[in-house]
């Protein structure tokens, strides 16, 4: 009991200390103000435009076009293809630019089970890629994986999709008579009759390359052409089935159109869809993914793009709670009122990281709310995120604020001296982050900068997300940690326990 009151003493005793020093009550207005400043001046400079296009079944923005041959299928059915052959072209990015006979690894031809011809409705889809084997997605966002390996005439691949009320299942064959199922899906809601065929589309060619403070990407677009055959569909609705093959001029029981939101994406002289004797030869180009955010997206913690500078203060008031008492000769008076080393410096923690908090929340809910605003009313397009991850990045900012100035208070306590535990915690924190996100390192060493660095904790403050099945430039400068959000955090948490444990020893025996 006598422990619990002291320290309750000792915590009042450094809340005290704190709101009495009006140097360091000013120093957290204008770390709040530096952050509202910042992230304002930030979205000032932004443009409006309009919306990142079609959105799947959670709200993402995705691509959704391909090339479909297509029928209607009733609520229980199966579709079964072989495919025999995938091949490719990247066809450059201007006319001086010769096509290049060669497969995008992301590539995919299969077979599709989609609630409507919309971009954006719901689909499950098992396909061949050049680069991944068999796969099969569903919504946009979700991603199995089959057998690898590539499709050819000497080793083609039977691929099946089956109907049961909502949910379908994928499953391939090497010869049409042993299957193994993939997965099954449950998409919800879907339509009693649905479209089913074949799909081919190929999304564009690109290669990032980093150097000092930019990236640079090349590429093009490309098309992809499979070849299908024993094309077999179980579960169509009879009497509602017309349209034409493309190019063909017969009546036929398939149609064919290209999902593309309007004009298809395919080159001029390149036919959609070919059939000959029940065999499909299908070319396509796009993508059925999310969109991930990539260089120039405007992203939700943008908004908060002034907690950096914020951060900054903050460790630097960090140091001071404790420096300050080293350079004026009150740590005596502090320690002999409190012998206990480490419990004067949990309390002066647990009081600095709470102020901080709370200045830190206020300001970053500030901030949100305001840039929210202003980009509303300019029709700025923002990557979406969920509201529970909005929640996280402003109560996360606030969190990584806190810690960061523990952190600092620690470093203070070992340093004894302001300028080197400024300089030293600056080190810690700050300048790693510049090096991984400024792109002045390869992306591999920024990773690790990311990883076992302090400043990973900026990763939860992350919105987007990386898709293995999406090529794109995951690297820290666009914004993409290779740590979860509260991953990243809980090293700063690691960090800081070790910095507060050395002080804790060295102020037992360097000041007795």
């Amino acid at each position: 009991m006598n422990d619990h009151t002291g320290f309750g003493r000792l915590l009042r005793a450094e809340w005290t200390k704190f709101r009495t020093v009006r140097g360091w009550l000013i120093g957290m207005g204008v770390a709040a103000v530096v952050m509202l400043a910042m992230s304002l001046l930030g979205v000032s400079s932004a443009t409006g435009g309009g919306g990142p296009g079609p959105v799947g079944p959670d709200g993402k923005p995705v691509s959704d076009s391909f090339t479909f041959v297509n029928q209607p299928l009733a609520e229980d059915g199966t579709i079964t293809v072989r495919v025999t052959s995938l091949t490719g072209m990247i066809l450059g990015n201007g006319p001086d630019e010769s096509p290049t006979s060669a497969e995008e690894p992301w590539a995919k031809a299969g077979v599709i089970i989609k609630a409507s011809a919309a971009q954006g409705s719901a689909y499950a889809a098992i396909m061949v890629t050049p680069g991944h084997g068999v796969r099969m997605q569903d919504n946009f966002v979700n991603d199995t994986a089959g057998t690898v390996g590539t499709v050819s005439a000497t080793s083609p691949r039977w691929l099946r999709l089956t109907r049961s009320g909502d949910n379908i299942t994928g499953s391939e064959s090497m010869d049409g008579t042993s299957w193994t199922d993939v997965g099954t899906v449950h998409l919800a809601a879907l339509p009693d009759t649905v479209l089913a065929g074949m799909f081919v589309t190929s999304p564009d060619h690109e290669v990032t390359t980093q150097s000092f403070g930019e990236l640079d990407t090349i590429g093009g677009p490309t098309v992809a052409t499979a070849t299908f055959d024993h094309v077999d569909i179980v579960g169509q609705i009879e009497g509602q089935i017309e349209g034409q093959i493309e190019g063909q001029g017969t009546s036929g029981a398939w149609d064919s159109l290209e999902v593309s939101g309007g004009g298809g994406r395919l080159p001029p002289g390149i036919v959609p869809v070919v059939e000959a004797n029940n065999t499909f030869t299908v070319s396509g180009a796009g993508n059925i993914a999310p969109i991930v955010a990539g260089p120039g997206s405007d992203t939700v913690e943008q908004g908060l793009i002034g907690a950096f500078a914020a951060l900054i203060v903050m460790m630097v008031l960090g140091t001071m709670f404790i420096t300050s008492e080293y350079r004026r000769g009150l740590i005596r008076t502090t320690l002999a009122a409190s012998p206990r080393r480490g419990r004067v410096l949990a309390a002066k923690a647990i009081v600095l990281g709470a102020v901080t908090f709370v200045v830190g929340l206020a300001a970053s809910t500030a901030a949100f709310a305001l840039v929210s605003k202003i980009r509303s009313d300019r029709g700025i397009g923002v990557y979406p995120a969920s509201a529970l991850t909005e929640v996280r990045i402003v109560v996360g900012t606030a969190a990584l604020l806190a810690v960061a100035a523990v952190l600092a208070m620690a470093v203070g306590a070992i340093f004894r001296r302001g300028a080197g535990a400024v300089t030293a915690a600056v080190v810690l924190v700050v300048l790693p982050y510049i090096l991984a996100v400024a792109s002045v390192l390869p992306v591999g060493p920024a990773r690790w900068l990311l990883r076992l660095t302090p400043a990973a904790a900026f990763a939860v403050q992350q919105s987007t997300t990386e898709y293995f099945q999406v090529t794109s430039t995951y690297t820290p400068s666009t914004g993409y940690f290779p740590l979860a959000p509260w991953a990243g955090f809980g090293v700063l948490c690691a960090w800081t326990a070790a910095a507060l444990a050395v002080a804790a020893v060295l102020l037992r025996r360097r000041d007795p």
